[in-house]
């Protein structure tokens, strides 16, 4: 379960890094970053998620991981 657990975490850092190198070539990274937080979170409140009962519950940890990805990105400095 640890070695899961430590792919995802490398899987996040990446994604996470991949998000912010598109984020700084557009012309107005902020709001590029805001677009596709809402497009992602889309995608996790409508993706069908087989096999449960009660699929809430990985709904809502998908939700808080995206908001916790995108909260790693801070706005450019103004330097």
């Amino acid at each position: 379960m640890d070695e899961l657990n430590g792919k995802m975490i490398a899987c996040q850092i990446l994604i996470t890094g991949l998000i912010a190198r598109v984020a700084n070539e557009q012309r107005d990274p902020l709001a590029f970053l805001t677009d596709f937080r809402d497009e992602i979170r889309a995608v996790v409140n409508g993706v069908n998620i087989a096999g449960l009962d009660n699929s809430d519950r990985v709904r809502s940890v998908a939700r808080q991981t995206v908001d916790e990805l995108f909260s790693l990105m801070k706005p450019p400095s103004s330097d």
